[in-house]
């Protein structure tokens, strides 16, 4: 019997869950990004909007914002495939890549800047992995460019049903279950951080206001996904009927050209076009 849980795939929950629970962050970051967890020294929440640089900017809205120890990660749960995700993947990058850097400051102080986008929709269909890492590196030699610029992708519809391999996929199905079922294969592993982070899971569920608040979220989010597949049947029916028109339009100017070839006259031409 499913329990009524909530899940932290939702931006509300995941940030509730990590923000008031730093050893759970800490070991999350150390699984995700796999760095040795006694190499995290030091993890700081951060603002979560980063500010336009003109009035008339974007402001960027971020899912979780850190600072560890000299490196900028930000963290985004998606739910719904957004339209142009690729381009606001790397805004988002972009913007908290120059946010510490003030007028004056050398380059050379520019921090690695890393993004993570965990997805509840494919990204890459033609990809099997669920991790897609991206980074800046010479076409021919494959050598990193750039060491500082850092995208991951993790598509949890890839992740399977099979048992997690290692500790990034143990918190990917943390984030990706859905009901107590889900959760007790999780607390099978006997992994004292995995079942504390459960328990946490269902203490947030027995909250009344929290339960209501990730009840709002995700029809909030169901109409979004409702109105974006609207609009994207709007756009393929007026590519259809724009479509049409141009191919009659070219039509009737090859017929024209065709006419004025045989010697017809404007008068000649017309009375066929008018017909």
């Amino acid at each position: 019997m499913s329990r009524n849980v909530v899940s932290a795939k939702l931006d509300i929950i995941f940030k509730k869950f990590f923000s008031e629970n730093h050893d759970m962050l800490k070991d999350f970051i150390s699984g995700i990004l796999e760095i040795p967890i006694e190499k995290i020294e030091e993890i700081v929440i951060k603002g979560q909007e980063l500010p336009p640089e003109n009035i008339d900017g974007k402001f960027s809205r971020l899912d979780l914002c850190l600072k560890v120890d000299d490196k900028l990660v930000n963290v985004e749960v998606q739910i719904n495939n957004a339209p142009n995700y690729r381009d606001r993947a790397m805004f988002y990058w972009a913007k908290l890549f120059t946010s510490e850097l003030e007028s004056g400051d050398n380059y050379a102080e520019l921090k690695q800047t890393i993004t993570v986008n965990i997805l509840n929709f494919d990204m890459f269909p033609d990809r099997k992995d669920y991790h897609t890492e991206i980074t800046a590196v010479f076409r021919d030699t494959g050598e990193i460019f750039y060491d500082k610029f850092r995208i991951h992708f993790f598509e949890l519809k890839k992740l399977g049903n099979s048992s997690a391999r290692n500790r990034r996929e143990l918190w990917l199905k943390v984030i990706n279950a859905e009901s107590e079922e889900d959760f007790d294969m999780i607390q099978q592993t006997n992994d004292p951080v995995m079942e504390k982070a459960v328990r946490i899971i269902y203490d947030m569920s027995k909250d009344t206001l929290i339960r209501e608040a990730a009840r709002m979220r995700e029809k909030a989010l169901h109409d979004e996904a409702f109105f974006m597949e609207g609009a994207r049947a709007e756009g393929r029916a007026e590519g259809r009927v724009e479509g049409i028109a141009e191919g009659r339009a070219k039509e009737r100017a090859e017929m024209l050209e065709k006419m004025k070839t045989l010697g017809l006259s404007d008068e000649q031409i017309n009375a066929i076009l008018r017909k």
